[in-house]
């Protein structure tokens, strides 16, 4: 399959918006009680506020005219009173259109963002990946991407 990689701009929105929508709505799916549905999401979070901040990337997989996925990463400096500071990037969201989704599309994403962060300096890239997110964690995994931070938790109410 012959897709190319590109930076996103403004004439993308729309197909964006919905795919920002498709993949909330997943995580919505799998854990209702931790996530906010679609709807409630896309009132506090778009795509545009990516596309026009200066420390954001969107990069989107384009085949035969049509998006087909896309990523969206940042960058800043990570301080912290326990760890030395690092240039850090971060992938924030990334979603490929179900027929397309084992054909390295997420992987050639994922390799250009990180390329592009390298190339603004930043020394580490992370990512949250959800436990219930098998196949996104397969993937990570697969990039290279290793456990950093364990987070844990639990509920302290009966409900």
């Amino acid at each position: 399959m012959n897709f190319t990689i590109r930076s996103a701009t403004d004439a993308d929105l729309e197909t964006l918006n919905h795919f920002m929508y498709c993949l909330h709505q997943f995580h919505y799916q799998h854990v209702p009680e931790d996530f906010k549905t679609p709807e409630e999401v896309q009132v506090e979070k778009s795509i545009a506020l990516y596309l026009e901040s200066p420390d954001c990337l969107v990069l989107v997989a384009e085949l035969k005219g049509q998006v087909i996925g896309f990523v969206t990463g940042q960058f800043c400096e990570l301080v912290s009173p326990i760890s030395k500071s690092v240039l850090m990037g971060n992938i924030d969201e990334l979603f490929v259109v179900e027929q397309f989704q084992h054909c390295s599309v997420a992987t050639a994403l994922l390799q250009e963002m990180e390329k592009r962060l390298t190339e603004y300096g930043v020394a580490q890239v992370m990512v949250e990946v959800w436990d219930f997110n098998h196949a996104a964690r397969g993937l990570y995994k697969k990039m290279g991407f290793q456990p950093h931070i364990h987070c844990l938790r639990k509920n302290t109410s009966n409900n």
